[in-house]
């Protein structure tokens, strides 16, 4: 399945989460989508915005002040 990647980098709180938001938006139930980010507070803001939004945070990693999230879009209500 391919993946959508979002480059967030150089951004601050609550951007990240928001294009995150808009992005996800746009794709179907179940596609990944991996965020680039280089704000710190991005690591509890996307854990939240998943916990509360319904989608899965399928990974997180940091490598050289940039923090990778992936992230599976929930499934469409019934």
């Amino acid at each position: 399945m391919a993946e959508t990647v979002l480059d967030v980098k150089g951004m601050s709180c609550p951007l990240p989460v928001l294009r995150t938001n808009k992005v996800l938006r746009g794709l179907a139930p179940g596609e990944r989508l991996r965020v680039l980010a280089t704000d710190r507070a991005a690591i509890a803001d996307m854990q939240a915005f998943c916990r509360e939004s319904g989608h899965s945070l399928l990974a997180m990693s940091e490598d050289a002040g940039v923090f990778n999230f992936v992230i599976r879009k929930k499934a469409d209500a019934a």
